[in-house]
């Protein structure tokens, strides 16, 4: 820690005590309401100096920094998407200048010139595993409401495997769901996503900003095996007051924002309450026994110049039944998240160096338990209640020091978590008390610029665990050409485990790991991506992970009863292909992933089953083939949207038949005693359930009133009526099926 820290120092030093030299800082915002905007560049040409630049870009906070400029006169460049551009005459002496801006909208018909040309974001757009998430990328995915949601357009993205429209589970090549991180303004959030698929807490009028790790995520981040995924949300309007509420099949929402103090202060707030049970189950045959809802806030203010906090704020709440509700296996399970995160940014005068604090608080309450309808079915014998506490404090601190050629970035972190559980056996060797542990580490991942090349090597070092981590990313970038590369080890201290033999099973349990038995992975990741014009980009990656210390639920004959806990290792391994288009105000995009998963769990009650203590086995999420097309556009005044999706069969254990299992006390009573009823399986996912494939399709339009808009939106969910399997029920041949086709409609009214 302490050659660690000594670094640490040496590199603000080397940035901080540079002489000579100017540099140029500096916020930029929307003119209309004071949002920072992301991506702008930033040009600096020196007088006389045709065609030689030096520039940056800014970040999620709006802010840029220029730095190992020779003091004299300059030629500036502000420009965006959708913005007026700005020029200016700058003259720079030794030090530090800052100098923030406000960028002008463009009227829509400029507006789109400047997208066809300067398009940067889209599903074909991925660096090594990262591809990040605009807006507008979100609402080109069809939506059963008008607002859109953030995770109904990572369903559409290659190596992103969904458990349908129940159950809100998310596996990232390979990974399961507690193995992704999760994170909303630096606040880590552990179930964001809600028992009806196409929700989460992040829709799509809350997100300024999200990106997504498929693997080999960089030093910053750690503590899961997966992916990353990171969401920033907007700010409130600094400017001006406005409202919105709408109504949907599935959801109720409303929102309010303006400023507090003008220019420096402003508030967001959010909630959305389901409605399926009122609307949505009037017109639909299926049952649809799901409840939720969320409620967000942001607070932020703009303290000075060189300094700016954010309070955020979230509670979420579901609560679905698993099985149909008649049936003997009719369970309910119930979460709720509540998080509350404080940011604080600041720049130091005279300096080209960004420090950033983030605290936090993270709760996770799950409970599974019997439905209402499974009580009165067995007179009032219910399955035993099972819950899971998971809450987490969280301190951190993120440094960058910007200097030529390079932005040396290195931090700290604190976590205490505290995991409670009473599993009622469900997992026969999982202690079920309440624990708590420590991490404590530091991390450093230095972004060196060397021409068309950047290179970042990282190091993570949780301290408290004695866990040392590499980190590798780069890309090569040369015209329409970008190679990527990255790799990095990673652990997770926390575990999440499920009885992934039972399909429909989306209750997790927590526990902390053995120190010897942490769970790892390794990832590597490459990838080419071509732009042959400005609005088109394919690409192609592939990827590699090595996995050990899984927990993963001992195959036996009891499937519905409790079981053991027993290590594997695995692999996932794969390729995606990406293509997309934007011609005009157009967009169309292809995906397809290849996939391949595989566990070797090691215990000796194998050898008795299957004849050897290391079993192999496809997991049920190892989805082979994936396809995804996507298609908008405005037609005839209206937003029109698509999508087609095809997955190949899941994994499924093929029964053989059934028996009956009396423990062996004594002489048995086989004429009175009932005994247990046990299935004779074949190999473990040894077989493929149907494939899947769906079409939807969205239309909305906006009318501009003198105080505001209304948008109407009609679309059709699964609109050929596929029969999609969601689970079938062996032990009482009940099936449980996708939703069917679903005619969705809504209205939104939003004020100025």
């Amino acid at each position: 820690m302490r050659r660690l820290l000594l670094f640490a120092f040496f590199c603000f030093g080397v940035a901080s005590g540079a002489s000579g030299q100017a540099s140029l800082r500096g916020f930029i915002s929307d003119a209309s309401d004071g949002q920072p905007l992301i991506g702008v560049n930033v040009a600096l040409s020196a007088s006389g100096e045709d065609g030689a630049f030096v520039g940056a870009a800014t970040d999620i906070d709006g802010l840029y920094v220029v730095v190992g400029l020779a003091p004299g006169t300059y030629s500036l460049q502000v420009s965006s998407v959708g913005y007026e551009t700005i020029t200016d005459t700058l003259r720079l002496e030794n030090g530090t200048r800052q100098i923030d801006f406000q960028m002008v909208p463009l009227s829509e018909s400029l507006g789109q010139a400047t997208v066809e040309s300067e398009r940067t974001t889209g599903s074909a757009n991925v660096d090594a595993g990262l591809q990040r998430i605009r807006v507008e990328d979100i609402r080109s995915v069809p939506a059963p409401d008008i607002s859109g949601d953030l995770v109904n357009y990572l369903v559409s993205l290659p190596g992103i495997v969904s458990s349908g429209d129940r159950g809100g589970q998310l596996f990232i090549r390979g990974g399961e769901p507690s193995q992704n991180q999760v994170f909303l303004d630096g606040i880590p959030i552990f179930q964001p996503f809600h028992v009806l698929g196409f929700y989460s807490a992040f829709p799509a009028d809350l997100v300024q900003n999200a990106d997504i790790y498929a693997g080999g995520f960089d030093s910053r981040h750690g503590g899961q095996l997966s992916s990353v995924l990171d969401v920033t949300a907007r700010t409130g309007n600094l400017r001006g007051i406005n409202a919105s509420g709408s109504i949907a099949p599935f959801v109720a929402a409303a929102s309010a924002e303006g400023p507090i103090i003008k220019d420096k202060v402003s508030l967001l707030a959010s909630a959305r309450i389901s409605t399926v049970k009122e609307i949505a189950a009037s017109y639909i045959e299926e049952d649809l026994p799901f409840q939720f809802g969320d409620a967000f806030a942001k607070l932020y203010y703009a303290q000075s110049p060189t300094s700016r906090f954010s309070v955020t704020g979230l509670y979420t709440t579901d609560q679905g039944g698993i099985g149909r509700p008649d049936g003997r296996r009719s369970d309910q399970v119930s979460y709720q998240n509540q998080a509350l995160g404080f940011r604080y940014l600041l720049l130091p005068s005279e300096s080209s160096f960004r420090a950033e604090i983030n605290l936090s608080y993270s709760d996770l309450d799950s409970k599974l338990g019997s439905s209402d309808q499974q009580r009165e079915l067995l007179d009032g014998l219910a399955r035993t209640e099972r819950t899971v506490s998971l809450e987490r404090f969280t301190s951190e601190f993120d440094l960058v020091n910007i200097v030529p050629n390079a932005d040396i970035r290195y931090g700290g972190f604190l976590r205490h978590t505290f995991v409670g559980s009473q599993l009622g056996g469900l997992f026969q060797n999982v202690e079920t008390d309440n624990r708590a542990t420590l991490e404590a580490g530091l991390y450093i991942q230095p972004e060196i610029y060397l021409g068309n090349l950047k290179v970042s090597p990282g190091l993570r070092w949780t301290v408290s665990w004695e866990l040392v981590e590499p980190r590798l990313r780069a890309s090569y970038e040369g015209g329409p050409h970008r190679l990527s590369l990255a790799m990095g080890r990673y652990h997770q201290p926390i575990v999440g485990v499920s009885d992934r033999r039972d399909a429909t099973s989306v209750f997790t349990a927590y526990a902390v790991a053995p120190r010897q038995e942490i769970p790892e992975a390794d990832h590597l990741v490459g990838g080419y991506r071509l732009r042959p014009v400005k609005w088109a980009d394919v690409s192609v990656e592939g990827f590699y992970k090595r996995l050990r210390n899984l927990s993963v639920a001992e195959w036996t004959a009891v499937p519905r009863l409790t079981t053991r806990l027993q290590s594997a290792d695995g692999e996932a391994y794969g390729m995606d292909l990406r293509a997309e288009v934007r011609p005009g105000k157009a967009m169309l995009s292809l995906n397809y992933g290849l996939s391949f998963v595989e566990y070797a769990a090691k215990s000796s009650r194998n050898e008795l089953w299957y004849g050897s203590e290391t079993l192999r086995f496809r997991p049920p999420h190892d989805r082979r083939h994936q396809v995804a097309f996507v298609a908008s556009a405005p037609i005839m005044g209206f937003n029109t949207s698509v999508r087609w999706q095809f997955g190949s069969g899941l994994p499924f254990s093929r029964a053989l038949g059934f028996d009956t299992f009396i423990l062996p006390e004594g002489v048995p009573e086989v004429f009175e005693e009932a005994g247990q009823a046990r299935v004779i399986y074949e190999r473990p996912f040894n077989a493929l359930l149907p494939t899947y494939h769906r079409f939807d399709v969205s239309v909305d339009r906006e009318f501009t009133l003198g105080w505001g808009t209304v948008t109407a939106q009609a679309g059709l969910l699964n609109a050929y009526d596929r029969r999609n399997l969601f689970a079938f029920d062996i032990f009482t041949l009940q099936r449980v099926d996708q939703l069917p086709i679903v005619p969705t409609f809504g209205i939104k009214v939003a004020t100025n």
